[in-house]
């Protein structure tokens, strides 16, 4: 394997160039932005770790009048356009600012949060409190910006004043880049402050960007594209760039050319194949693209051990609290649709990119947005028709996502049912009522259209796993292995289920006998009888989502 630097968690674009990391060429996003005049609004929603916060970065180096980035951008495909690199390198005021950390359970933590990262770039920023070429008052309020004594209205207000303050020092209007714009929208839409957050954040960045002659053009970029009239109150040359258009996509993500380059010069071209099973299939517009934080993580991994084998980076790294909030209050429907996608089938839906976090639960088309804009689903490449829009799971990391984390969800959903109804039937001897009991709660849960035994198996141990019950599974004794016992030691009573998965409804009955028998010959009960006061037999068997239980 080739020696190459894997920049894995580094967004800065000016650390990647100086410290020679590995990087793939996205200045063409310059290109293709500033060819033109840009006199406008762009908004920029991809999902995350898609590489947002690095293109910023590098939109900020390139344009910043503190810096000299020309050894930056050497050999990169922006320095062959003499005129774009002319006009526009290093020849604007930039106010770069990041919210992603912008969170916390209450308003008053988050709002600490903003306070800190504009006090932050306050400090970057220090010389403009002392120019003689910007009033006394911005002063002031640039002072308690700085030492994180700033009021409400002062952070309302803060974009605004640090760019006119930076506009009279500098004598040039100023760039505004903002990258996770959503974040502390986002991130309070859960812990009850979101009306508290969204006045803060639409006053700030409607004063920055609605008639403000201190502007040059602002690029701001998020997860999620928030309704205009939510947060972009009255902003004027508003453009948005989402994962249904096509201008810009291939500057977000690896396009295949671009992992062709990445395993020729790393010398790993015999992963090629698992590299685009596992990371590949995200449809952005039309470019085809991977996502670049597993791969990268999967080189580094690679590099360290040339035997690793590629796993899910990405469950851990994006905030999955909405999806988690709309499974909470999820139908039969969704549940169905979420099977249908785990079998490796496609679903037809409408799609709403301008969404508002107030209203988000209102309908189950904001659920499969939500999926479809944070990178979940994406757009499958046929079957697409009209007002919907046909949408699958793009790779095998997130089918395991799906598969564990989606479903563990569904699972914890049944652990929070009443069971005693259930328990009881068990220990009652009531077979019918057992029958009724495990089949609500096999409707409730997520499965796939090829049921196998061990997913019954696994579901049933689960019901009676932090119940307060001893749970056996696979036990040898008598003359082979049950399924599952259930041992309660306070009655002095214990359960022995013998598992069946029946090919046709109509065998469920014989299916649940022949379980019997084989308790019954194998002499699983047996070594019970003696110990305690009574040992309940239970043959059972499932077709889809319907079981029947024989005692």
């Amino acid at each position: 394997m080739n020696s190459i630097q894997i920049p894995v968690g580094i967004s800065d674009f000016e650390r990647i160039r100086e410290n020679n990391y590995y990087y793939i060429d996205k200045s063409g996003l310059l290109i293709d932005m500033l060819k033109e005049e840009m006199d406008q609004v762009m908004l920029i929603t991809r999902p995350r770790r898609f590489g947002k916060t690095l293109g910023m970065s590098m939109f900020s180096s390139f344009l910043d009048i503190r810096k000299d980035s020309g050894k930056l951008f050497k050999g990169l495909k922006i320095a062959e356009h003499k005129d774009i690199c002319q006009n526009w390198m290093n020849k604007y005021p930039t106010l770069f600012l990041s919210f992603k950390d912008v969170d916390g359970m209450n308003f008053e933590n988050a709002f600490a949060l903003l306070k800190f990262g504009i006090s932050l770039f306050c400090d970057e920023h220090s010389y403009l409190e002392s120019s003689d070429l910007v009033t006394d008052t911005q002063k002031k309020i640039f002072h308690r910006l700085r030492e994180q004594t700033a009021t409400i209205t002062d952070v309302q207000s803060s974009l605004l004043i640090l760019m006119n303050m930076m506009k009279r020092y500098y004598g040039k209007p100023v760039v505004l880049l903002i990258d996770e714009y959503d974040v502390p929208i986002a991130k309070v839409s859960s812990n009850g402050y979101y009306k508290e957050m969204l006045e803060v954040m639409k006053a700030m960045l409607s004063a920055a960007l609605k008639d403000n002659s201190a502007l040059k053009f602002a690029v701001i970029t998020g997860c999620l594209k928030i309704a205009k009239e939510s947060i972009f109150t009255g902003t004027n040359n508003f453009v948005s760039d989402t994962i249904a258009t096509t201008r810009f996509n291939e500057y977000f993500g690896f396009t295949q050319q671009e992992v062709d380059k990445i395993l020729k010069d790393a010398g790993m071209e015999d992963k090629k194949a698992v590299i685009k099973e596992w990371y590949d299939g995200y449809q952005f517009g039309g470019c085809d693209v991977y996502c670049p934080w597993d791969v990268m993580n999967y080189f580094q991994d690679l590099k360290r051990n040339p035997d690793a084998k590629p796993i899910s980076y990405w469950k851990n790294t994006s905030d999955n609290a909405i999806i988690r909030s709309f499974i909470d209050q999820s139908g039969s429907t969704i549940s169905k649709k979420l099977e249908m996608l785990m079998a490796g089938e496609s679903i037809d839906q409408q799609i709403e990119e301008n969404l508002t976090y107030d209203y988000l639960h209102s309908s189950e088309e904001n659920f499969w947005s939500i999926l479809y804009l944070t990178g979940y689903l994406t757009q499958d490449k046929v079957n697409n028709s009209g007002e919907t829009m046909s949408l699958k799971i793009p790779n095998k990391e997130i089918k395991e996502i799906f598969e564990t984390t989606v479903k563990n969800w569904f699972n914890d959903q049944t652990q929070m049912i009443d069971r005693k109804a259930l328990f009881a039937a068990v220990w009652n001897g009531d077979s019918k009522t057992l029958t009724a009991q495990i089949s609500k709660l096999l409707r409730m849960t997520i499965s796939y259209h090829d049921y196998k035994e061990d997913f019954y198996h696994a579901f049933l141990a689960g019901i009676f796993a932090g119940a307060g019950y001893n749970v056996q599974s696979n036990k040898g004794h008598g003359e082979g292995r049950s399924d599952i016992v259930i041992i309660n030691e306070y009655e002095g009573k214990v359960a022995v289920f013998e598992v069946k998965c029946s090919k046709k409804a109509k065998e469920l009955e014989q299916d649940c006998e022949k379980a019997i028998q084989q308790i019954k010959e194998k002499m699983y009960a047996k070594e019970y009888e003696d110990e305690y006061e009574e040992v309940f037999c239970y043959g059972i068997s499932f077709y889809r989502k319907r079981c029947m239980v024989v005692m």
